[in-house]
Formats: structure tokens, C-alpha cells, sequence
């Protein structure tokens, strides 16, 4: 069947035919390999830079019935960490100074239901982000990476920005914020699938746990430089917070435009766990006498199409894939923890009492990056021990246990001081998050070229998406659940998370069992060969006694 081959070679993206022009000549395949990891590494920063607003302002929008103040100090690190919120009277003599600080709230979030609507915005976005990830996997591995991207990243920012703009035209009505989230859930649905996949090409299977556990700090760096910048303007009004962010993911959008190539291929190199098609190796210039068998612009041509040409993977065949399905009933339950805290957590630190004294709403946010800071740790050592022990579910499954005791601590200790509070959280995060950065990074990739797929085939976005979706639902849950929760007690939420945690793990159980197996069966092969060793050495060493 013929198929035109004009409609499917990608184009090279323009700031990189700019750099070349302007040097003369190309980048080696490790330099682009730092650029992909760089560019990606800052989209999605901005993804989850963009998430963040919501989860500031809840205080804002809801304050808290104690009538605490909110005081003016610029965001960590640059200021204190901890301030406190005072409480007013109600009297005469501060009446005025009452109104200066505290927040009124904004409806029609601050009535008896207020906790309860938020809760659902947050659920909204999240069931469009899990809906709409199932169907941009799919279209993540069979259009351009960069533009599919690009789209995404802009249409993220200008419906996080219409979000804030409700409160420059007064909105006060529930539905325009409802549905300002579920479209901004859609566009969101982009991110996971497309960064994961082109990752996935550019770097081969070794070392990859480590590779992308470095890399998935990108999720706690972009919590962080959201709590900070959208705590930063929330004093000129709540919806600066969302204008700032939204402006931010989208101008990152056109720099995953200008620099971001999806493939090797795109750009003239080959995918790293592909073989080198005899016709387009490229032949060191040193060695005299030889020659290409095409030129080079045909060789960039042929490796262009390829990355065109390969077809995708349905939906069906990808959840066949070993492993795809308890990964993502896993994850189901990880992201119901993680994201819990990913939204609530700034709202329970600001209803909290900490050593006796509470925190002002924006302090509240400020302190809320220390457990992402836990969370990048995590990742990384999640990584770092799956790759040693070649064991991801093993892994994802202890930290996913050792994540309930510590909860549990963060819980019932966290409120005693400041430093317990900061020590507890950053270890809730290391705990929490390290599941959950393996699980949508490493594992997905693993699956996504899995050795039951042909060579030819493409399913890194949508196993991907299968995996990150099924687990978005469980995102979805468990804020939606907080919102109830949290009015009957914060004890009930905490329950619910170690709940989530602990079915997590056990949902691994197999796979975990297999991979303990298989360790097992290489440190008899290794025993064998060293005795095998040993034994031959014998007979030489009595002969040279």
C-alpha cells in the first residue's frame, strides 16, 4: 500500500535549524539529549506550576470561621517560613484593623457548602484531565509530539487565566469556575503522556529509573514555583495568582514550539534501542574510503519518515501489555494520596494549629513546598533502587507501606512544633511521591516499549496515558472525598490516605512476588558461576604450591 510519505516527515523544529545556522554546524546526540531533558523538564514545571492556584486561594475564596488575619510577607525563601495569623475580637477598637487584613472570601465559596464546591472543582478537573488523558495518549503516538504539545501548553494557560479573570469582572457564579477547570482539565491531559513518550525515545533502557527520577523532580519544582509565585501576587488579588501561571505554561509552550524535537529521528539520529538501519549509518569522517550509501540530507530524510511512519498502539492492545493494568490500579490509589495533598494540604496547614499558633493563608502555601521537596528525594531514590535491585514493583509497594506509618506521624506529631511539622511533612513527601514519580515515568516507559510490541510500533503515550489516566480518577476521588471529610474531622482524611496507601501496595503483590522470585533465581546463577569459578582455580593454585 503506498503511503504519502510527504504528509508524514516531521519538521525539524525551527530553533534548532536556528542554532545551527548561527554555529555552522550540528550538536552531538548527548547535547540534544540535555536539551530534550531541559525542555521537557520545564513544560512540565509549568503543567504543575498551573495546577497550584486553585489549592493557594482555597483559604482565600473559604476563610477560615476563626476570623485568623492574613499577614503581608514576601513567600519563601526570601521571607520568614513560619508567620503567624492573628485572631481578632471582633471589637469596636479593631474592627478597622480587622478589615484590613482578613479575607472576606469570595461566593459563593465562602458560605455553610463553601468546602464542599471546592472540593468539586477539583474533582472537575481532575475526571476532564483522566477522561481527556486516555484520548491524548492516543493521539500523542499517532501526531507531532511538539505541536500536539504546544496546543496543549497555551490552551492550559489562556483557561487558567479565564479562571482568574473571574475576579476582575466580579464572577460569582459557581458554574463559569466549574467549567473554566473542566476545559483547563482537557488541555492538561496533553502533558503527562507526550513528556513521558519523548523521553522514552531519546533514552534508552539503562540507568532509566535514575534518568527519570532525577528528571520527575519536575512535578515538585513545579508545586513549589506555584505555591511561590501565586503566593507571591496574592495580595494584589486572588486572581493574579491564576494570570501569572497561566501566562507562564503558555509562553513555556512556545519554547517547546521553537527547541522541543520528539525524536532522534526528527533530527537525523537513530532511537537509542533501535537498531541502525545499515543504509543510514552515519560513517566517522576520519576513516578514508569510505562513503555513505546515501547522502546526508537523504539520511536525515529517511530517519524523519521513520518517526512519521511508525503506527500506534490501540487502547485494547496496549492494556494487554504485562503489568499495565496492576500499574494502573496502583496508581489509582497513589495519586488519590498524593494529590490530596497536592491540593488540601496548604488548606489544612492554615486551619492548623502548629506549636499552639497558626499560619497566615500565605504561609500556609509557603510551607506547603517542603513536602514537595521531600517528594523530590523520593523520586530520585525510587529510581535509584529500582534500577539497582531491577525490581519497579517491589519498590513502588515499600515505599507505598513505609508512606502509612509516616502519615500517620505527620498526623498526630506534625502539629507539636515547626520542626517536627517541617521533618514529618518532608518525609510524608519522600514516601508518598516516590511511587507515584516511578510508577508515571520509569515503569510507563518500561511498558510502553515493552518487548511484546514490534519494532515498529508506538505505544510510549499511550500506555502511558492508561496508566497516568486510571490513576488521574484516583486523583480525582480523593480531593472530592477531602472536601466531605475535612468537615467531619481531619482524622477521617488521614484515614482514607493510609487506606489508599496500603491498597496500593497490595495491589503490586504479584508482580512483587514474581520480581523477588527472579532476584532470587539471578543470585543462585550468580552463586553458581563464582563456585563454577572457584573451583576451576583449584587445581591451578596446588600447582603452583
Amino acid at each position: 500500500m503506498a503511503i504519502n510519505t510527504v504528509t508524514m516527515v516531521r519538521q525539524t523544529p525551527p530553533g534548532i535549524l536556528l542554532i545551527r545556522k548561527v554555529r555552522g554546524r550540528d550538536w552531538s546526540f548527548q547535547s540534544y539529549r540535555y536539551m530534550v531533558l531541559l525542555v521537557t523538564f520545564i513544560a512540565y514545571v509549568s503543567y504543575h506550576a498551573s495546577r497550584k492556584p486553585t489549592s493557594i486561594v482555597k483559604s482565600v475564596l473559604d476563610p477560615d470561621p476563626k476570623n485568623r488575619a492574613s499577614v503581608v510577607v514576601h513567600p519563601w525563601p526570601i521571607g520568614d517560613l513560619f508567620v503567624k495569623g492573628g485572631v481578632f475580637s471582633g471589637g469596636e477598637d479593631n474592627k478597622e484593623e480587622e478589615d484590613v487584613f482578613k479575607y472576606p472570601g469570595w461566593a459563593p465559596f465562602n458560605g455553610k457548602d463553601g468546602t464542599s464546591k471546592l472540593g468539586e472543582l477539583d474533582v472537575a478537573f481532575l475526571a476532564c484531565y483522566s477522561l481527556g488523558m486516555y484520548v491524548a495518549g492516543h493521539l500523542g503516538d499517532t501526531l507531532d509530539l511538539r505541536l500536539f504539545l504546544t496546543a496543549g501548553m497555551i490552551g492550559s494557560g489562556f483557561f487558567v487565566g479565564l479562571f482568574g479573570m473571574g475576579y476582575f469582572w466580579e464572577v460569582h457564579a459557581f458554574w463559569y469556575f466549574l467549567v473554566m477547570q473542566m476545559v483547563a482539565g482537557l488541555f492538561q491531559a496533553t502533558g503527562w503522556p507526550s513528556v513521558v513518550a519523548v523521553i522514552g525515545n531519546w533514552f534508552g533502557k539503562r540507568k532509566r529509573g535514575l534518568i527519570m527520577g532525577i528528571w520527575n523532580a519536575h512535578t515538585s519544582v513545579g508545586n513549589i514555583t506555584g505555591s511561590l509565585l501565586a503566593a507571591s501576587v496574592l495580595d494584589y488579588g486572588w486572581g493574579w495568582s491564576f494570570i501569572v501561571l497561566g501566562g507562564f505554561i503558555a509562553v513555556t509552550g512556545l519554547l517547546v514550539f521553537l527547541l522541543l524535537a520528539a525524536y532522534p529521528e526528527d533530527i537525523g539520529f537513530p532511537c537509542p534501542d533501535a537498531a541502525e538501519p545499515p543504509e543510514i549509518k552515519r560513517i566517522p569522517g576520519d576513516v578514508e574510503g569510505q562513503r555513505s550509501k546515501v547522502t546526508e540530507e537523504e539520511s536525515l530524510d529517511a530517519l524523519r519518515q521513520g518517526s512519521g511512519l511508525r503506527k500506534g498502539v490501540g487502547l485494547y492492545e496496549a492494556c494487554m501489555i504485562p503489568g499495565v493494568i496492576p500499574f494502573a490500579l496502583c496508581l489509582f490509589f497513589a495519586k488519590l494520596v498524593a494529590y490530596t495533598f497536592l491540593f488540601w494540604l496548604p488548606f489544612y496547614l492554615s486551619q492548623t494549629a502548629i506549636g499552639g499558633e497558626y499560619v497566615s493563608v500565605k504561609s500556609a502555601g509557603n510551607l506547603s513546598t517542603l513536602f514537595d521537596v521531600g517528594g523530590i528525594v523520593g523520586g530520585i531514590l525510587a529510581g535509584y533502587i529500582s534500577d539497582k535491585l531491577s525490581a519497579r514493583a517491589l519498590t513502588a509497594a515499600t515505599f507505598m507501606y513505609a508512606a502509612i506509618p509516616s502519615m500517620l506521624l505527620y498526623r498526630f506529631y506534625g502539629s507539636s512544633s515547626q520542626t517536627m511539622n517541617i521533618l514529618l511533612m518532608m518525609l510524608a513527601g519522600l514516601f508518598v511521591n516516590g511511587p507515584y514519580a516511578l510508577i508515571t515515568t520509569a515503569v510507563s516507559a518500561d511498558l510502553g516499549t515493552h518487548r511484546s510490541l514490534k519494532g515498529d510500533s508506538r505505544a510510549l503515550a499511550t500506555v502511558t496515558a492508561i496508566i497516568d489516566g486510571t490513576g488521574s480518577m484516583g486523583a480525582a476521588l480523593g480531593p472530592l472525598l477531602t472536601g466531605f471529610l475535612s468537615t467531619k474531622g481531619w482524622d477521617l482524611v488521614f484515614y482514607m490516605l493510609m487506606a489508599g496507601a496500603a491498597i496500593a501496595g497490595l495491589l503490586l503483590s504479584r508482580l512483587v512476588i514474581t520480581e523477588i522470585q527472579e532476584m532470587n533465581a539471578r543470585l543462585r546463577r550468580t552463586s553458581a558461576v563464582r563456585n563454577t569459578e572457584g573451583h576451576a582455580a583449584e587445581p591451578l593454585l596446588r600447582g603452583q604450591r
